[in-house]
């Protein structure tokens, strides 16, 4: 069937879980992109609107991520025809909620459905990565659970190395973003360029560790795994407001453990019910406020679905 137009909608996520740096990410419930791809006469790509980034989004089709995926697929296909995109951000950029993979996921998976849906879901994941690359490299560890949903191991950036995990029944989550920009080339710029021996031992027992509670439905263990990083968040606490502080309040609320959204500043806190994950959001929220930062907050689950087609007509 022909549309000439579709619109989608793809999902937040975070990355890491804490302590699996580029291998690990999850989609989230909720917050969102949503995207138009429509068909024009003239042969190039335009963005013809983007709202929600208070004008900070590039407009040009080279620089945006969003239009660089659209071309990858389309040039792929050997199609010459040119499309207009009209993006809607319901992500704040440079949060640690994945906004430039969402981008760029949200309008591969419309512009899949006007040609007709020739590609499955894994294998719209290239073109994705294409857009993302403008800002991250390649790295699916975004990417990955906004086009498939859910958890997923990412040992590469082929659809082979992209490995579903399970989600615990009971697991909710807690997410607090500050009005605070973290750029992610910022925030990995100060990692270290090597790790002791030591260091990497603990990081891949704790990276086991946390696959292994997936499996068993086992939340304090993956929490603790999730605490365990002795690698990345030690080099990035600077950049995050209040950690420490957050974490403490967290837990005093009944969270289970805390941990930073992707390259944050959003933390994020696995908790054991929607009443925890609510009154620990709500908490977050209030204690920014009192020191003088917006927040945005919300209690949440793991989204399994994935980016979704709105509609095509």
């Amino acid at each position: 069937m022909a549309f000439s137009s579709a619109e989608a909608f793809a999902p937040a996520t975070v990355a890491n879980l804490g302590v699996g740096f580029d291998i690990l990410g999850m989609a989230l419930a909720g917050m969102g992109d949503r995207a138009t791809v429509s068909w024009r006469d003239a042969p190039d790509i335009i963005i013809s609107r983007i709202e929600g980034d208070n004008a900070q989004l590039p407009r040009d089709p080279k620089q945006n991520v969003a239009a660089v995926s659209a071309r990858a697929m389309l040039a792929h296909l050997g199609e010459n025809r040119g499309l207009r995109i009209e993006l809607v951000k319901g992500l704040p950029l440079a949060s640690g909620l994945g906004s430039s993979a969402a981008s760029a996921v949200v309008t591969v998976i419309a512009l899949n459905k006007l040609l007709g849906d020739p590609f499955t879901r894994e294998q719209l994941l290239p073109f994705c990565l294409e857009g993302e690359a403008l800002v991250s490299g390649y790295h699916a560890d975004n990417v990955a659970p906004c086009l498939l949903g859910g958890i997923v191991l990412v040992a590469g950036i082929t659809v082979a190395a992209m490995q579903p995990l399970p989600v615990p029944a009971d697991m909710h989550l807690a997410l607090a973003t500050p009005a605070l920009a973290v750029p992610t080339n910022q925030a990995r710029a100060l990692l270290p360029d090597s790790v002791s021996l030591r260091h990497l031992i603990h990081q891949t027992g704790m990276v086991s560790r946390l696959i292994d509670a997936l499996h068993r439905d086992d939340l304090q263990a993956l929490g603790a795994a999730m605490e365990g990083d002795r690698v990345i968040e030690p080099a990035r606490a600077g950049l995050m407001l209040l950690l420490d502080e957050m974490r403490a309040l967290a837990k005093r609320n009944g969270a289970i453990a805390l941990f930073i959204g992707g390259a944050g500043p959003t933390l994020c806190a696995l908790c054991d019910c929607a009443e925890v994950a609510r009154r620990v959001a709500t908490a977050m929220q209030s204690a920014y406020q009192s020191a003088n930062f917006d927040c945005i907050a919300q209690a949440t689950r793991v989204d399994r679905a994935g980016a979704v087609v709105l509609r095509a007509q």
